[in-house]
């Protein structure tokens, strides 16, 4: 094939949020709960006008940034006829990075956030509740109060260009917004055989708690990729291409495992909807496949954008990969 077969794509933006720390902070190992945590309350506060009323019997939750992203089921609709079982949040957060607990005062931390669709226009909401985040606190409470913050930037990641800065608090939404792509190109060049490198960074939970073996046959893994990408594209974008995916599942089945150091890595998280702390682990670590990668590249070139698994708004399932 000299040509494109099919090409779907979404409103896409990743924004890079950088803080400026006002107190000493105790930050947790994964901080990706605690930043996902107080976003939320103060996102409910920025946009919330009716503060005591439930989302799913709010008139307004179909408009509302607040439910969008953190009461997705309620708010947002699956038209008919889409083989998605529920609508997925659209947005990511990753947090920062760093492992460590202890920060100090005047130290800068990052946090990304990750919009499919629409909600990439609502862009400034998101600026506000960083800046009431700053307000509100992270982290453990030290007499009595949490560590502050000022949002320092906001920088659009594709371009490197600042849409908003403490020193001129304007914010500079852009008039075309990215959109990313599942394209499949029959001009690509790709040898049949072939391996993949691929890295696991953030927990990775699409396999039972404790199993037996750190173990991610390559077919459940693109199995939990198709599923992730096509149901937001499904949602938020202009479709998923008409393609055989049990017959591409089953071909899944072919690529073999090089070598694998794959760990689990356990964390947990204080759920205030349900008042018990959660575990939340996953598969972290590096895993070589080979075989014909072929049909599989398009999803996985998305994935690394997406993210894949349970729990991706928290920036859990955070891949990359290297072809050679």
């Amino acid at each position: 094939m000299d040509k494109k077969d099919w090409e779907l794509s979404m409103m896409f933006g990743s924004y890079k949020f950088t803080i400026q720390l006002k107190d000493d902070a105790t930050l947790p190992y994964y901080k990706g709960s605690t930043f996902r945590g107080v976003l939320g309350y103060a996102l409910k506060r920025v946009v919330c006008p009716l503060k005591r009323q439930e989302c799913h019997n709010c008139l307004l939750k179909k408009s509302c940034v607040y439910a969008m992203i953190f009461e997705t089921d309620k708010a947002v609709s699956i038209p008919k006829g889409l083989r998605v079982s529920s609508a997925p949040s659209p947005l990511v957060l990753e947090p920062p990075t760093s492992t460590k607990y202890e920060f100090k005062k005047g130290e800068f931390l990052d946090c990304t956030l990750l919009l499919f669709g629409e909600i990439n226009q609502k862009l400034s909401y998101f600026i506000y509740a960083f800046e009431q985040m700053g307000e509100i606190g992270i982290g453990k409470t030290t007499n009595g109060k949490r560590s502050s913050f000022v949002l320092d930037s906001v920088t659009l990641t594709s371009s490197g260009s600042k849409i908003y800065t403490a020193k001129s608090p304007t914010v500079e939404i852009p008039e075309h917004f990215d959109s990313l792509e599942l394209i499949e190109d029959g001009d690509r060049a790709l040898s049949k055989a072939g391996k993949v490198t691929m890295q696991i960074h953030t927990p990775l939970r699409i396999i039972a708690r404790k199993a037996p073996i750190a173990n991610l046959p390559f077919a459940l893994l693109m199995r939990n990729i198709i599923r992730r990408t096509t149901s937001l594209l499904n949602v938020y974008g202009n479709g998923e291409p008409d393609i055989d995916y049990a017959g591409l599942v089953a071909e899944a089945e072919n690529i073999t495992i090089a070598s694998n150091s794959l760990e689990w890595f356990d964390w947990k998280r204080y759920s205030s909807t349900q008042d018990k702390k959660m575990f939340m682990g996953g598969l972290v670590g590096r895993v070589e496949y080979q075989g014909d990668f072929t049909p599989f590249l398009p999803f996985m070139e998305m994935a690394q954008k997406v993210h894949v698994g349970k729990n991706t708004a928290f920036g859990l399932g955070k891949i990359s990969y290297i072809l050679s």
